[in-house]
């Protein structure tokens, strides 16, 4: 490792070769896609499957595939199912299709890549990660509490896995570096690492706001299952199983790879100090960063209490625009429109998703397509709770098949809400557990670029990842489960 590579924040994601099935995916995802539309759209209808709902289901199938098999990109196909959805006629009105795009969680997405971008280009996460490490972490076994930690913390404020990995690698191969911890030999780096990539994903799970998938679940959950899911109930549900699953697994990955307390990490605090020193005094836009991210996170905290405090209240979606509103105001934030790093090719993909998931539930092809399943599986046969655990244990370990949050997220979270329709359950709660899951893509570098960032460091192998990763994702969904037959309950979901 270089002192270069430290200085400029650590290696970049190295490009994956594709393999022979990926490049085949991409070659063949047009004409399977194709074939699955027009056989959807031209064989007889089922008995009790009626022409929009086969419609709806033809035009999700073929998106569908092209999702999974990208051979062109995602935001692409969603304009596709957005386009050919009124023209087939699996929705009457085209507002269901077109309108999408003006869903309250769109805004919520665009808001959330203005604050990362604020925090990003502030310096603030930097200097608070810096701060923590240096203030708290004396030892190597501390230093990687602190770490988990500042990964908690910043799942609040900085709305973006990748954004939190990135900003977080550096610190990381400081420490290392300083440490004289040998990439591949080292068990201190591997743990590190290994802990880093499922800490951003743990800490994901237990913020609404930490990442997109988050919201699109949110979206669905509220649009589809009648729910009403905020910003402190999912907190207030999720967290806690986070919390929980993290401390388990921290000290189990302290078993699977033992650190030892040698060195003098003196030097490594003086080292980090050093780097703290650079960033200088509390900039002006960090401290207008500070204020921003104080108000947003308090307006979040207290959304029950604003009807009586100010006479109406103030939502989610309205806070967090309210935050994005003011990173860019001119003398009063820190950003220029050129600098807020929004993907929008991501609220296209979203708004394509939430329109092909829409007009499946609305036109009754969900159900259909559910009820075939359960009957398929037997799952009708299973008392409630059995479902709920299968559901579960599912969700968690899809991401083994699709290795896209949103895209599990626009499959999965739609398919289980009809499901509890089907089977007489709450979907809410059901959804919302399913949804935890959805981050915990944890078990393989290509499973999400948070892996592939802190895989770049050469610090653990695939089968150390591998191994922590089947353990963490077993434990997290026993304690999803252990949840949502107590803890929801307390909650009153």
């Amino acid at each position: 490792m270089t002192e270069k590579k430290v200085e400029m924040g650590g290696n970049k994601p190295p490009i994956k070769q594709k393999g022979r099935f990926e490049a085949g995916m991409k070659k063949w995802g047009i004409p399977i896609a194709i074939i699955v539309v027009l056989l959807l759209l031209l064989m007889p209808a089922p008995e009790g499957l009626e022409p929009a709902a086969q419609k709806s289901i033809a035009i999700f199938a073929g998106a569908l595939v092209l999702w999974i098999t990208t051979p062109i990109p995602i935001y692409l196909t969603s304009l596709i199912a957005i386009l050919l959805l009124p023209l087939v006629g699996a929705v009457e009105d085209q507002e269901v299709a077109f309108g999408t795009l003006g869903f309250d969680v769109i805004w919520l997405m665009v808001s959330a890549f203005v604050l990362t971008s604020a925090m990003m280009k502030s310096n603030l996460g930097r200097r608070f990660s810096l701060w923590m490490v240096t203030k708290f972490g004396k030892t190597p076994t501390r230093t990687l509490v602190v770490l988990v930690i500042i990964n908690f913390v910043l799942a609040f404020f900085v709305p973006s896995t990748t954004a939190r990995a990135t900003l977080m690698l550096p610190i990381c191969l400081i420490l290392l570096e300083v440490y004289k911890a040998i990439p591949g030999k080292s068990r201190l780096g591997k743990v590190m690492m290994l802990q880093g990539l499922q800490a951003d994903a743990l800490a994901t799970s237990g913020v609404m706001t930490a990442t997109s998938g988050n919201i699109i679940a949110v979206g669905f959950i509220n649009e589809q299952a009648g729910g009403s899911l905020g910003y402190m109930d999912w907190l207030f549900a999720s967290m806690p199983a986070a919390i929980i699953t993290m401390i388990i697994t921290f000290m189990i990955g302290l078993k699977l790879f033992s650190i030892k307390e040698e060195g003098n990490f003196e030097n490594v605090m003086d080292t980090l100090k050093g780097e703290l020193s650079k960033l200088g005094t509390f900039s002006v836009a960090e401290k207008k960063a500070s204020i921003i991210f104080i108000l947003t996170v308090l307006l979040w905290a207290t959304g029950d209490y604003h009807e009586a405090w100010f006479g109406f209240e103030i939502s989610t979606e309205q806070t967090a625009v309210i935050a994005a509103l003011l990173c860019l105001l001119p003398k009063v934030g820190m950003l220029e429109w050129k600098d807020a790093n929004i993907k929008w090719e991501l609220m296209i993909f979203a708004a394509g998703a939430y329109a092909a998931g829409n007009a499946l539930d609305e036109s009754g092809g969900a159900v259909f397509l559910i009820g075939k399943v359960v009957d398929g599986l037997g799952i009708d046969q299973m008392n409630h709770a059995m479902v709920a655990i299968v559901v579960i244990f599912l969700s968690m370990y899809s991401h083994l098949i699709f290795t896209s949050k949103t895209v599990r997220v626009t499959i999965l979270i739609p398919a289980f809400i009809a499901l509890a329709k089907t089977l007489g359950m709450d979907p809410v709660p059901l959804a919302l557990a399913a949804a935890m899951t959805m981050t915990f893509t944890i078990t393989l570098p290509p499973h999400s670029k948070v892996n592939t960032i802190y895989f770049s460091s050469d610090y653990f192998t695939i089968v150390d990842q591998v191994k922590y990763a089947v353990v963490t994702c077993f434990i997290g969904a026993s304690v999803i489960c252990l949840g949502y037959f107590t803890w929801f309950g307390l909650l009153g979901l």
